[in-house]
């Protein structure tokens, strides 16, 4: 049966596009109406339309070009453009990915309108309130109908939060769905060779996160570690605009373009990424969705945060949280580039097939509100 009206994914930034690509492609194989909303969070084509092209998304039915401001008003602008989208395309449902601020902002739109909420993604927790995506997620949880969890901590986190056990369904990790589905094309791209590495002989390092590109100290003593780490293993850094002007502002820019061993470049698209990080010898990050990606390709990942939302990643994963401190960095980066390997395993449902759940689920949902 189809639903009264379409289904709206909402995206704003590069981690909503891994999980809207096979979202889109499973509603459509259904033949689900399906239309993705990108409010511009991101507004760089580097960030933003080379990724849309990249995963073979079809154009957003609307582009909402928000840009960039602080929280408050990054977030307001959203909720202004998405209001006059959900009352002109009276949406059945409105599918809300991820923590950024667009996440929020729509769950909050649709809450108010009285439009029903789906979270993919939902129930992570890194207790740090000092991340706005934590804030985020738990706003976003709360106004949320259906609760589409990618692991057990999550079922767990939101039945501790009081939310109702029917409202919960455990659909996996549709991020997986996507790298599964590009690995054999970014196979067939050599990246590293292009930068002269050979596989499995090198690192790649992700900084964007503002405790850790924001605060000169914090950001020096980073780069300190990063670069003697270099010394023994080639470095790949595919350099973040915001991260870039912090390295210029610091002092940091010329340090890191004049060692030899390390390959400064422009942020790539999603096939040319992960043929990068398919590859690696060792991966180091402030990302969430890296850690992910590595345990399912059982590459060492070492988090250059004091937490994660996705523990899963440490006890199952390949995983380690080694937050700022550089003898931590140092100390476990010397035990990915032995021959020390991490027992781990791919987490349940990490199986490539998340996207058909999802569409189940919020099948069955509406028809309960038939």
């Amino acid at each position: 049966m189809q639903p009264q009206g379409p289904i709206l994914t909402i995206v704003g930034a590069r981690p909503n596009f891994m999980k809207a690509a096979p979202i889109h492609r499973a509603f459509e194989a259904a033949g689900i109406e399906h239309h993705i909303i990108h409010t511009g969070q991101h507004y760089d084509d580097a960030m933003s339309k080379v990724f849309f092209d990249d995963l073979g998304m079809p154009k957003p039915v609307e582009y909402l070009g928000v840009g960039s401001g602080s929280h408050a008003e990054q977030t307001a602008a959203v909720m202004v453009g998405l209001e006059k989208v959900f009352l002109a395309r009276k949406p059945a449902l409105v599918n809300v990915v991820g923590d950024v601020n667009s996440t929020m902002a729509a769950a909050i739109v649709a809450a108010k309108l009285q439009i029903p909420v789906a979270h993919t993604e939902a129930g992570l927790r890194s207790r740090d309130w000092s991340m706005p995506e934590e804030v985020n997620r738990a706003v976003t949880d709360v106004l949320s109908d259906l609760l589409l969890t990618p692991s057990a901590d999550a079922d767990e986190n939101l039945l501790a939060e009081g939310k109702p056990k029917e409202r919960i369904v455990r659909v996996g990790n549709v991020m997986i769905d996507t790298l599964f589905m590009n690995l054999e094309r970014a196979k067939l791209k050599d990246v590293p060779k292009e930068l002269k590495l050979e596989h499995g002989q090198y690192s790649v390092v992700t900084l964007h996160r503002p405790s850790n590109v924001d605060d000169k100290e914090t950001f020096v003593r980073i780069s300190d570690v990063l670069l003697e780490i270099a010394e023994r293993l080639p470095v790949v850094f595919p350099v973040h605009p915001r991260t870039r002007k912090q390295m210029e502002s610091f002092g940091l820019l010329a340090r890191w373009e004049g060692h030899p061993n390390v390959r400064l470049v422009e942020p790539l698209g999603y096939v040319e990424f992960l043929s990068l990080t398919s590859r690696a010898r060792l991966v180091l990050t402030d990302s969430g969705g890296l850690q992910e990606e590595t345990t399912a390709l059982g590459i060492p990942c070492l988090t250059l945060r004091e937490n994660t939302e996705r523990p899963i990643t440490v006890e199952q994963g390949t995983n380690v949280v080694v937050g700022t401190d550089p003898n931590r960095i140092r100390d476990e980066a010397k035990k990915a580039m032995s021959d020390e390997k991490r027992t781990s395993r791919v987490p349940d449902l990490w199986d490539g097939k998340t996207s058909q759940r999802i569409v189940g689920a919020i099948s069955a949902f509406l028809r309960t509100r038939a």
